[in-house]
């Protein structure tokens, strides 16, 4: 039993493993950030349709406000990565459950508590770190302010996401994760699309590059994210999925040399710090929540 739950938890971590790469490998080839966010995506949904039964049943009208937030999602994350440092997009998506808890009380009724204030508090000061003093644009980072707001718009569409997702959990719909999770996929490669076009560059490099984003790093990350999932509670997957932000900055820095900022970094380990304690509060474990972790890393 004890050799089967470790199965499980292994593959989480190889869900996080993967979604961690997303940074490097946004930032490689030489095609333009419409063309990586749209072809990403749409491999991704064709890995997915094809590979897990479940991304084909239950689809409904109702998915379709809360795919197109994981849209928005998935092509401001592309974007942030192009203009600022991997560490700053992915430590300033993580400020998602700030947004959550401040959507709860108007769109799912769930009423704020004084930890969730001090969560929350404890999240915007790590936030605001990355908006204090200046950042030098380096070649992998070229517009670090304007990368830093996508980025944080990017957690604000997460948190839209993740709130969906609760909501449709609670309309006993909470299966539909995966087809959220297909369509959001095809609305970003289709929403992008006519940026993406006339392809002039997809030589054998760029094409490697979209085929590992779209088929592993997003495709094969779920599928071992999902299957893990159906055996490991979801604060726990929550910790594990931590594994994401904390390597995104590193292979960023092995593949391309780049170095975040001292601030960027000290905050970002103040969001991590934060939803990890926040996430094992046993008022927080204790939750309602829909089969996905507060911190799923869909990107």
């Amino acid at each position: 039993m004890a050799h089967s739950t470790l199965r499980y938890r292994l593959l989480v971590l190889a869900a996080a493993l993967l979604f961690s790469t997303g940074g490097a490998g946004i930032k490689s080839g030489s095609l333009t950030v419409w063309q990586v966010a749209c072809f990403r995506s749409a491999i991704a949904a064709g890995v997915l349709l094809s590979a897990m039964p479940e991304t084909r049943r239950r689809w409904s009208w109702r998915i379709v406000p809360v795919a197109t937030a994981y849209a928005a999602t998935l092509v401001s994350f592309v974007v942030a990565n192009r203009l600022t440092t991997a560490a700053n997009a992915v430590f300033l998506q993580a400020t998602a459950p700030l947004y959550v808890l401040l959507f709860g009380p108007l769109l799912l009724r769930e009423a704020i508590r004084r930890t969730d204030v001090l969560f929350m508090l404890s999240v915007g000061a790590g936030m605001a770190l990355f908006f204090v003093g200046s950042q030098s644009a380096v070649a992998t980072a070229p517009d670090p302010h304007l990368g830093n707001l996508v980025a944080a718009a990017s957690g604000l569409a997460y948190a839209l996401l993740l709130t969906g997702l609760r909501w449709l959990a609670r309309r006993a719909e909470g299966s539909s994760a995966m087809p959220t999770v297909v369509l959001g996929n095809l609305l970003a490669a289709l929403a992008t699309l006519p940026l993406a076009w006339p392809v002039k560059l997809l030589g054998p490099a760029n094409l490697l590059v979209v085929l590992y984003l779209g088929v592993l790093q997003v495709g094969l990350a779920y599928v071992c994210l999902t299957r893990g999932m159906r055996h490991v509670q979801a604060f726990e997957a929550t910790t594990l999925l931590m594994l994401e932000p904390a390597m995104n900055p590193v292979w960023a820095w092995l593949v391309h040399g780049e170095r975040p900022g001292l601030l960027p970094v000290a905050g970002g380990a103040v969001i991590i710090a934060s939803t990890l304690i926040h996430t094992w509060r046993p008022g927080v474990r204790d939750r309602p929540s829909p089969k996905t972790p507060e911190r799923s890393d869909m990107c």
